[in-house]
C-alpha cells in the first residue's frame, strides 16, 4: 500500500471513530461475515452487501487510491466479499469508441487481485462508450460496437452484468427516444447473451431517471438478459449544478410534466415509485447515499421504505453501496451506509434465500 493510501485510510478511521456510536450498534450483516451472514435457520441471507467502486471516486481521481487496490480495501477495510467496478478507473481513450478497457495484462492483474482477497466481481459500470439511443444510426452502431470490449472484459472478470446507459437525444419525444434505446439495448443484449453477461440499465439522468419510461424500454427489449440496476437516488431527469442557463435547457423537456417535483437539487421523479417501477427487471440494486443524521439515517432516502420495496419485489442478491456524499470522508461514508443497510436488514427481518 502506498504511503498516501495509508494516510487516507488512517484519516478516515479517525473520522469514523468520532461518529462510531451508531455504527457500534449495528450487527454485521455483510455477505463476507460468515458467522453473521446466516439467519437463525442457518441459511444465507436473501440480501447481501457489495461495494461499488464509485464510492471511492474522489480518492481514485486524486491518486490517493489505485484502481488495483480496490479489492484489498473492500475486503480489509469493510469485510466485503463482492465489488462493482467503474470503467472510469481502467480505461483507454479510443478515437472511435470512446472509453475502452485497458489491455489484457491489466485486466489479468485486476482479476488476480480480486482472487487474492476472496472477492467476487459482480459487474462493470460503463460510461462514455457511446449513446445506445443515438438518433444517428451510424453513431448508434458504433455505440453498440464500443460496448463489445466491455462485455468481454466483464466476462473475463467473471462478472454477471455490464451496467450501461439508456441515453438518447433529449430534444426528441419520449417515444422516439424509447424506440432508439430499445434498438441499441436489444442488439447489445443479443451480443452479450452467448457470453452469459446481462446488460443492465441504471436510472442515470434524462428520461432514464423516469422509472416508468425506463421500465417500458426494458419491456420492449426481447432478450431476457436485459434488465435494470435501480439506484436509490438517481431519479433527477435534470440536475441544477449551478449553471442557470444549462439547467434551464436541461429541464425544459420535463418541467411542464406534473409527475416531476423540483427542488434546489433539480427536477426529480419520485424515487420510491421509480424503484418500484424498476425492481421487476432488477439484476442488481444500487444503494445511493449522500448525507446522514445523528442517528445514522440517510437524510435524502428512507432506507427502510426503499429496502421494503426491494424485498417485496422478490429480489435476491447483492445491494451495492454507492456513497457519493461530500460532507463525510468517503471511507466513513461507506461505513455509515454499510451500518444503515445492516441495521435495516435486521429490522425488516428479511428471510433467507429459499
Amino acid at each position: 500500500m502506498s504511503k498516501t493510501a495509508k494516510t487516507i485510510e488512517a484519516t478516515s478511521r479517525r473520522a469514523f471513530l468520532k461518529t462510531s456510536s451508531f455504527l457500534l450498534g449495528a450487527i454485521l450483516y455483510t455477505g463476507s461475515q460468515t458467522a453473521c451472514s446466516q439467519n437463525q435457520s442457518g441459511m444465507e441471507p436473501r440480501l447481501k452487501i457489495s461495494l461499488a467502486q464509485w464510492s471511492l471516486h474522489r480518492a481514485l481521481r486524486a491518486g490517493e487510491v489505485d484502481n488495483l487496490d480496490f479489492p484489498r480495501i473492500a475486503r480489509e477495510s469493510f469485510g466485503f466479499d463482492a465489488v462493482e467496478w467503474s470503467n472510469h478507473f481502467f480505461y483507454e481513450k479510443h478515437n472511435t469508441y470512446g472509453y475502452q478497457p485497458k489491455g489484457q495484462s491489466y485486466l489479468s492483474e485486476m482479476k488476480q487481485r480480486t482472487s487474492d482477497h476472496g472477492i467476487k466481481n459482480l459487474l462493470v459500470m460503463v460510461d462514455r462508450a457511446g449513446n445506445l439511443g443515438d438518433p444517428d444510426s451510424a453513431r448508434r452502431d458504433k455505440a453498440v460496437e464500443g460496448h463489445h470490449a466491455w462485455i468481454e472484459a466483464a466476462k473475463f472478470l467473471d462478472c454477471h452484468s455490464l451496467r450501461v446507459n439508456a441515453a438518447s437525444d433529449p430534444s426528441l419525444s419520449a417515444n422516439e427516444q424509447k424506440k432508439l434505446c430499445t434498438d441499441g439495448l436489444g442488439r447489445l443484449s443479443e451480443s452479450a447473451k452467448p457470453l452469459g453477461i446481462n446488460i443492465i440499465v441504471e436510472n442515470h439522468g434524462g428520461l432514464s431517471s423516469n422509472g416508468a419510461w425506463l421500465a417500458s424500454v426494458i419491456s420492449g427489449v426481447a432478450p431476457d438478459n436485459c434488465g435494470t440496476l435501480p439506484d436509490f437516488g438517481n431519479f433527477y431527469v435534470a440536475r441544477n449544478r449551478g449553471n442557470a442557463e444549462r439547467y434551464a435547457e436541461d429541464k425544459a423537456p420535463y418541467e411542464n410534466d406534473p409527475i416531476y417535483e423540483e427542488s434546489e437539487v433539480g427536477l426529480e421523479y419520485d424515487r420510491y415509485q421509480g424503484v418500484t417501477d424498476l425492481m421487476p427487471f432488477a439484476k442488481g440494486v444500487s444503494a445511493k447515499s449522500h448525507d446522514f443524521d445523528e442517528q445514522g439515517n440517510e437524510v435524502n432516502t428512507d432506507y427502510r421504505r426503499m429496502l421494503q420495496i426491494v424485498a417485496d419485489s422478490g429480489y435476491t442478491g447483492y445491494v451495492g453501496i454507492e456513497y457519493e456524499g461530500r460532507n463525510t470522508p468517503e471511507m466513513e461514508g461507506i461505513r455509515l451506509t454499510q451500518a444503515l443497510l445492516e441495521k435495516t436488514f435486521m429490522e425488516l427481518e428479511l428471510p433467507a434465500k429459499t
